[in-house]
């Protein structure tokens, strides 16, 4: 998998100066734009328009330090419909106009080639297991929240604790599939994964009964999903697990993420310091992939 993302790169870079196809870079690396736009988010730290928006500025940087084209020749060649749209492109990310830069000759600010290398430590393993669920319903309460990768997440918290004790324990009788009791559910983000973009977040339960007045319900299809266990410090247990997952397991897997909420179960000890928690990912199995043990070994 990191051969075939490291040839999409390669694609970026002859094609700076053209348009780029998200579907065609999906293509290189044999997956689908969803699982991409999911890998490429996680290993780089940032949304793939991002990388390639930050590399043409970069390229563009220098041939306006170089002074030899029109700065409107320039924005053109990079995608910029106007020499306005492309100034303020120029500043957001260098600081300066391209004018100023080419009269003064200022520092610029680079975005780096990258290039995916995955790193094997050997010092643990990945517990998790891929089970097939038919369709079933998210019962509960519901909120648009931001992302947030690291450290606690604000506005969930808030939310949570505006909730009233006695409607969670009704919600919590109507769990009557796995994963079992109060779970949180992220459904609707944006496909950059950019910190700060929105989604859907629902604090409820996985039912067959109907939902109660005052609550949502969110129908799931059936399909393969990935469970996957962790426990130690909360919240960054549940974050370094999210994060490991997508720039080592995927990887490394046949299998690819597909549309679909991202559930869940976290046990909090009593002081709220540690967390036994529990992943549901929705996967598919990569065209062409060869056959593993679900079980983690």
């Amino acid at each position: 998998m990191l051969e075939r993302l490291n040839q999409t790169l390669e694609h970026i870079e002859r094609r700076l100066d053209r348009e780029i196809h998200v579907a065609e870079l999906a293509r290189i690396a044999a997956t689908s734009e969803y699982h991409l736009r999911r890998m490429f988010s996680a290993l780089a730290g940032m949304p793939l328009s991002e990388y390639i928006r930050r590399r043409r500025l970069t390229v563009a940087g220098a041939e306006v330090l170089a002074g030899r084209e029109p700065l409107l020749d320039i924005a053109v060649r990079y995608g910029y419909g106007s020499g306005e749209a492309f100034a303020r492109a120029f500043r957001a990310m260098h600081g300066v106009g391209p004018g100023e830069a080419r009269r003064t000759g200022a520092a610029l600010v680079s975005q780096p080639r990258l290039t995916f290398r995955l790193t094997v430590e050997g010092s643990s393993s990945m517990r998790y297991r891929v089970v097939d669920r038919p369709d079933f319903t998210v019962v509960g309460l519901k909120a648009r929240v931001p992302l947030v990768h690291a450290g606690p997440n604000q506005a969930i918290i808030d939310f949570v604790r505006g909730i009233d004790p006695q409607t969670l324990r009704s919600l919590e009788e109507l769990a009557d599939q796995e994963p079992e009791g109060i779970v949180a559910v992220c459904d609707d983000l944006d496909p950059s994964r950019a910190e700060g973009t929105e989604l859907d977040y629902y604090h409820g339960v996985i039912t067959s009964a109907a939902a109660p007045e005052g609550t949502t319900a969110l129908p799931v299809p059936a399909g393969a999903w990935a469970v996957f266990t962790t426990s130690g410090p909360a919240p960054r247990a549940i974050q370094e697990l999210w994060r490991d997952v997508f720039t080592e397991w995927f990887p490394s897997t046949p299998y690819r993420s597909r549309p679909g909420p991202e559930i869940l179960r976290t046990r909090l000890s009593a002081d709220g310091t540690e967390a036994d928690a529990e992943l549901w990912l929705p996967v598919e199995r990569e065209q062409g992939g060869t056959g593993h043990r679900a079980d983690g070994a």
